[in-house]
């Protein structure tokens, strides 16, 4: 009894100590955000096109004054970049970017998706990027670990993020669902959505512009003049680029035929119910058996280890 009594009081403590660094700018705001009733949140999985997402908003609202990687963070700030006291003296309504899971508190969200076979190719990338694995480590290794959500710890994996939002909010008032693949292929109709749903002129004129001032050309060459200063990227290797193929289906050259089984089986409810078409028969018995109630949970696990992942990586 004692020494449950003790882990309960160390749990609190910890807790406590985290509010108070939450509290006083010490830590990146994550989920300790302060929410207003008006933000409009910016969420997706990593590496499934919220960056460029977040450029075309950035030009949808401001055609004349186009952003680079440099105050991109002032326009629409990354909430796991910067302190809850600096976010909450940006101007409102504010649009932020955001990377988790279901979060009640918001109250207008867009959400971007993108086929899982091809975030796992960009998140292994991006992992060498960041130092967390080394050149040459085998993809065929990183996938189960991508799976089971241990490199980006904090926002679960990719099946239990998209689940936890499209199960609580698809259709609702307030929440706009975005393909990553059909903005690739015919952006025009995914900016109107866009521009609808944020108040914003449709023009085809306006739209054109901001597809003009979001083309992957020019973020590639603002990232290879920015890189060393934009606070995602500064602390990386400056040799592999942030924004890479910008496409759909890379998958099929980027991984092995068990590789993309793995995926497969994983999460084939819900690829299938987004329109992803699947290459194997998946046995997916036990996805098909999960829902909210229990991939909440098992993200709190995952990150009651936070931190351990990045560290197996580089094994």
């Amino acid at each position: 009894m004692l020494l449950r009594g003790n882990a309960t009081m160390s749990a609190v403590v910890t807790r406590l100590q985290w509010i108070a660094r939450v509290a006083t700018g010490r830590t990146n705001a994550g989920r300790g955000l302060t929410v207003f009733p008006d933000d409009v949140y910016l969420v997706s999985y990593p590496r499934s096109g919220n960056t460029w997402t977040r450029f075309l908003i950035a030009n949808l609202v401001d055609t004349d004054n186009p952003p680079s990687f440099t105050d991109i963070e002032a326009r629409i700030p990354a909430i796991n970049l910067w302190p809850d006291r600096t976010l909450r003296r940006v101007p409102r309504p504010r649009i932020l970017k955001s990377h988790e899971y279901f979060d009640p508190r918001y109250n207008q969200i867009i959400y971007v998706v993108r086929d899982p076979r091809d975030v796992a190719v960009s998140c292994y990338h991006y992992a060498i990027k960041r130092r967390d694995l080394v050149d040459g480590y085998p993809i065929e290794q990183f996938v189960p670990r991508f799976i089971a959500g241990e490199f980006f710890s904090d926002f679960a994996n990719w099946g239990d993020h998209v689940r936890s939002w499209l199960g609580t909010r698809q259709g609702e008032n307030g929440f706009l669902l975005l393909h990553y693949e059909e903005m690739l292929a015919n952006l025009e109709p995914e900016l109107t959505k866009l521009a609808s749903f944020l108040n914003v002129d449709t023009s085809p004129e306006r739209l054109l512009r901001c597809a003009e001032l979001s083309s992957v050309e020019l973020l590639r060459e603002e990232e290879r003049k920015q890189s060393l200063e934009w606070k995602l990227t500064k602390k990386t290797r400056q040799d592999k680029p942030f924004v890479r193929a910008a496409a759909s289906g890379g998958w099929k050259q980027g991984l092995s035929p068990q590789s993309v089984a793995q995926i497969e089986s994983a999460w084939a409810p819900i690829m299938s119910e987004l329109g992803y078409e699947l290459t194997f028969a998946a046995n997916s018995s036990a996805a098909t058996g999960r829902n909210l109630a229990e991939c909440l949970p098992h993200k709190e696990a995952v990150v009651a280890t936070a931190g351990s992942g990045a560290a197996e990586l580089r094994k």
